[in-house]
C-alpha cells in the first residue's frame, strides 16, 4: 500500500512539474514574435540546423573546456535515464531494466555530478559566478542519481527512491533546473532570429534586388 502511494505520488508530482514547465513556456510565448520590417537575410532551417549542431561545440565555452563540456552531457544523459528507470518502476514494467545498462549509466552520472560540484567549489572563478541554487540543484540530482543506482542493487531502498523523486519533480520548476526544460526553447529562438538575419555560420543568402 505504501509503496501505491509513493507511486501515485511520484506521477501526481511529476505531472503537476510538467503543467507548471507548460505554463511557464505559455508565459513566454505570451510577449508574441518579434515584427521584422526587412526581408530575411538568412535561411532560419539552416540556423536552427547550426544551433543544434555546430553552433553547440564552437563556443568559446566548450573550446575552452572541452573535458567539462563532454561531462556535462553525460551527466544529463544519465538524468535522462535515471528518469527512465524511474518510471520503470513506476508503470511496474514486467521485464526486468537491464542490469548491464541502467547500473553503470547512473554510478557513472553520480560520479561526473560530484566531480563538477567540487570543480564548483574549488574555482574561484565558479564560485563567485555561483548562487546557492547552483550547489543545491547539483546535489539534489546527484542524490537522485545515487539513490537510482543504489536501487537497482537494494531494492528495498525503493521508498528513499521514490521520495527523492517527488522533492525533484517539485523542485524543477522553481529551481535553476528548469533549464533543462528551457533549453530547447532559447535554442530556437536564437536559431530562428540569427538565422533570419543571416548571423550564423552558412545561413547567409544573397538578396535579390
Amino acid at each position: 500500500m505504501t509503496f501505491d502511494f509513493l507511486r501515485i505520488l511520484v506521477l501526481v508530482s511529476a505531472g503537476l512539474s510538467l503543467a507548471a514547465l507548460s505554463a511557464m513556456a505559455v508565459r513566454a510565448f505570451g510577449f508574441g514574435r518579434p515584427r521584422y520590417l526587412s526581408r530575411p537575410q538568412g535561411r532560419t532551417g539552416k540556423g536552427v540546423v547550426y544551433a543544434f549542431g555546430r553552433g553547440m561545440v564552437e563556443k568559446e565555452s566548450v573550446t575552452l573546456h572541452r573535458p567539462t563540456f563532454f561531462g556535462g552531457i553525460a551527466y544529463h544523459g544519465a538524468i535522462f535515464v535515471g528518469f527512465a528507470y524511474l518510471f520503470w518502476h513506476v508503470f511496474r514494467i514486467p521485464a526486468a531494466p537491464p542490469v548491464w545498462f541502467f547500473p553503470p549509466v547512473l554510478l557513472g552520472g553520480t560520479l561526473i555530478g560530484l566531480a563538477l560540484l567540487v570543480k564548483r567549489i574549488k574555482s574561484p572563478h565558479l564560485r563567485k559566478l555561483s548562487c546557492p541554487d547552483d550547489f543545491f540543484a547539483n546535489v539534489l540530482v546527484d542524490l537522485f542519481l545515487a539513490a537510482a543506482f543504489l536501487h537497482t542493487m537494494i531494492p528495498a531502498l525503493e521508498t528513499a527512491f521514490f521520495i527523492l523523486s517527488v522533492v525533484l519533480f517539485l523542485y524543477v520548476p522553481i529551481g535553476k533546473i528548469r533549464h533543462c526544460f528551457f533549453f530547447f526553447y532559447t535554442r530556437m529562438v536564437f536559431a530562428v532570429h540569427f538565422g533570419r538575419r543571416g548571423a550564423l555560420p552558412g545561413t547567409s543568402r544573397e538578396i535579390r534586388s
